[in-house]
């Protein structure tokens, strides 16, 4: 594997750690704070004034349900920037997939209603989709190096 091959392989993993461990604790946080507290975390571009309850249990358990989802994507994305960082082109793939995905609802339901702030939220949707855009150019790299030597 090239220099260069490995360069973006590191920051790739350093993309995909940052950001899990930002949602690994934005899952933790949503999970432990009380359900209009967790949603003005969330929808933090709006004035939590207007988000406060009372929500009924079960809005709360959708929060919390999202949390756990932020939590253990996050992790997910953790384990997976460490595999990349030793070159591993499985990884490389289902990281993005699964922090990919998560950050597409975000941008569409979240960051283009208007309701979050360009730090972090935005941020993070750049973060993920630099990784993404990373992995696809590595992945192109070593596969045409691949059918190189195939050849």
């Amino acid at each position: 594997m090239a220099q260069r091959q490995k360069s973006v392989y590191k920051l790739t993993a350093a993309l995909w750690v940052f950001w899990g461990l930002v949602h690994a604790f934005a899952g933790v946080m949503t999970i432990s704070l009380d359900t209009p507290a967790a949603i003005a975390g969330i929808a933090d571009a709006i004035d939590p004034a207007v988000l406060t309850g009372p929500y009924h249990k079960a809005a709360g358990a959708l929060i919390n349900q999202h949390g756990f989802n932020l939590l253990w994507i996050g992790l997910f994305t953790v384990i997976g920037g460490v595999f990349i960082w030793r070159g591993n082109k499985t990884w490389l793939f289902f990281t993005a997939v699964v922090g990919g995905l998560t950050d597409i609802g975000f941008f569409v339901f979240i960051d283009i209603g208007g309701f979050a702030n360009f730090v972090p939220g935005t941020v993070m949707t750049i973060v993920s989709g630099t990784a993404i855009v990373l992995s696809l150019w590595v992945w192109i790299i070593d596969r045409h190096q691949g059918e190189s030597h195939d050849a």
